[in-house]
C-alpha cells in the first residue's frame, strides 16, 4: 500500500511539472524590436514562455499542439499606455457619476477589459479612475476575469478644482474638501501623502493631471495646475516608492514643469511647443499622443447635448490640434510611446490610433514598435514582454495582412494569446 501511494505521488508530481508545448507556424513576424520582418517562422511555446524562435515550419511532435498562422502576420501582444477601463463615453456620462455604485463600475469594467484583450492589447496601463482599476487588475491576475495584464494608477492626483478633482461639477454641498486620499493636493506635503496613499492602495504607478483637461466640468483645458514645487515633490516621492510617473498635459507650461520635475511620460501633449520638445529630448521624456481621443472628443462635441456646455469648446479647440502637434513632436525627435485614452472612445477600438499616427507622419513599423518593446521598457517589463524572443512571456497576436503596408489591418486582430493561453483564434 505504501509503495502504491508513493507511485501515485510521483505520477501527480510528474503531471504537475508537465507543460504543454505549442508550436505556432507564422507566415510573417514583427518581433517587436526590429524594423525588419521575418518570414516563415515557428514559435515554440512551453507553458506560458516562448522557448525558441525557429526558422521554417517545424513539424510538431505527437504531443505538441499546432497553431497555424502561416498566412498571418504575427506580433507580440500590444501594449496601450493610456486606458480607462472603468468607464466608456456616453451621452449620460456625467449623470452616471451620481447614479452608479462602485459595484456597477466594477461589473462594467470587466466587459471593457475583455474587449481590450480581444482587440489584441495584452497589456495596458490604466491611467486612473475610482480605484476599481486596482481590483480589476487583481481579478484578472487571479483568473476571475478575462482581460489584459493591467498596471493601475488607482486614483489620479490633481489639484483643487483641477482636472481630476472628483467633485468638479457637483452641487456645493457635495463638493466638500477632498484631499490626498481622494487624489487632490495643494502643497508638496500633500503630494508626498498622495503618493504614499497610492502605494498603500496598491497602485503600480502615479498619474497626475499637470494641466486642465477637456472632459472635466471646468472652464480651463490647458493651464498649469501644479506649482513646480508640487510636481517636483510628486516625482521625488514616486521615485522613493519605486513608481514611474505619467502626466496628463495639454498646455505647454504644465508640460514644461512636469518634464523638468522628471516625469516619465507626457500624456496627450496637445499644445506642445519647441521649448517643451527640446526639454523632453534632453530629459528622455516620452510622449504618449492619444490622437484618437482628441479626434473622438472633437467629433462627439458636435453632437448637440453629448457633452456638458463647459466641455464642448475645449473639445473642439484642443481635439483638432492633437494630431498635427504629434507629427511635430515625432519629427523633432521626441520619443513616442503608444497610448489611446480608451474610454474617451469605445473600448476595443484602440488600434485606430495606429492609423492616426501614420497619418501624422510616423512610419507604420515605428508606430507598431511603439506599442511593443518601447512600452514594455517604460513599464519596467522589457525582460518579460514586448517582443517575440526566447525567454519572454507568450503574449502573441496576429492579423490577416501586412500592417506595414496596410495599417488598417490592425483594427481586425484574428488571434490573441496572453500568458500562453489562447483567447481568440479566427
Amino acid at each position: 500500500m505504501k509503495k502504491f501511494i508513493t507511485l501515485i505521488t510521483l505520477c501527480v508530481a510528474a503531471y504537475a511539472g508537465y507543460a504543454q508545448r505549442t508550436l505556432i507556424h507564422c507566415g510573417s513576424v514583427i518581433d517587436g524590436k526590429n524594423k525588419e520582418m521575418l518570414s516563415q517562422v515557428t514559435l515554440v511555446i512551453t507553458g506560458n514562455i516562448i522557448t525558441s524562435v525557429d526558422k521554417g515550419f517545424t513539424k510538431p511532435g505527437k504531443d505538441d499542439k499546432l497553431v497555424d498562422l502561416s498566412k498571418k502576420t504575427v506580433m507580440p501582444g500590444l501594449i496601450d499606455m493610456h486606458v480607462h477601463l472603468e468607464s466608456e463615453t456616453s451621452k449620460d456620462q456625467l449623470v452616471k457619476r451620481f447614479t452608479q455604485n462602485e459595484a456597477d463600475v466594477a461589473f462594467q469594467s470587466t466587459i471593457y477589459a475583455k474587449k481590450t484583450l480581444m482587440a489584441g492589447f495584452t497589456t495596458v496601463r490604466d491611467c486612473g479612475g475610482t480605484g476599481v482599476n486596482i481590483s480589476l487588475r487583481n481579478a484578472i491576475n487571479q483568473g476571475i476575469v478575462i482581460g489584459p495584464r493591467v498596471l493601475a494608477a488607482g486614483k489620479g492626483v490633481a489639484t483643487t478644482g483641477g482636472h481630476g478633482d472628483p467633485t468638479n461639477g457637483t452641487r456645493k454641498e457635495l463638493m466638500g474638501d477632498p484631499g490626498p486620499k481622494e487624489g487632490v493636493i495643494n502643497s508638496p506635503d500633500d503630494a508626498y501623502k498622495a503618493v504614499r496613499q497610492r502605494y498603500k492602495d496598491g497602485a503600480d504607478f502615479i498619474k497626475i493631471t499637470a494641466t486642465g483637461g477637456v472632459l472635466s466640468v471646468a472652464k480651463d483645458g490647458s493651464g498649469p495646475q501644479f506649482t513646480q514645487e508640487e510636481v517636483n515633490a510628486i516625482v521625488k516621492a514616486a521615485k522613493d516608492y519605486g513608481f514611474h510617473t505619467a502626466a496628463h498635459a495639454h498646455g505647454a507650461e504644465g508640460m514644461k514643469r512636469a518634464v523638468i520635475a522628471g516625469i516619465t511620460t507626457i500624456e496627450h501633449g496637445t499644445l506642445i511647443d519647441d521649448e517643451v520638445m527640446d526639454l523632453m529630448i534632453k530629459y528622455g521624456t516620452y510622449h504618449v499622443p492619444t490622437i484618437i481621443a482628441g479626434r473622438s472628443a472633437a467629433d462627439y462635441a458636435k453632437i448637440p447635448g453629448y457633452y456638458h456646455p463647459l466641455v464642448v469648446p475645449k473639445a473642439i479647440a484642443i481635439g483638432s490640434k492633437i494630431q498635427e502637434n504629434f507629427g511635430k513632436s515625432y519629427k523633432k525627435g521626441v520619443k513616442i510611446a503608444f497610448g489611446t485614452d480608451a474610454g474617451v472612445f469605445p473600448h476595443g477600438e484602440n488600434a485606430r490610433e495606429f492609423g492616426y499616427m501614420v497619418e501624422g507622419g510616423m512610419p507604420a513599423i515605428e508606430a507598431l514598435l511603439s506599442a511593443m518593446q518601447v512600452n514594455a521598457n517604460i513599464l519596467g517589463l522589457g525582460d518579460k514582454i514586448g517582443s517575440i524572443e526566447a525567454g519572454k512571456i507568450a503574449d502573441i497576436v496576429a492579423v490577416n495582412d501586412n500592417p506595414t503596408s496596410n495599417i488598417k489591418t490592425m483594427e481586425k486582430v484574428t488571434f490573441v494569446m496572453r500568458d500562453g493561453v489562447v483567447y481568440k483564434n479566427e
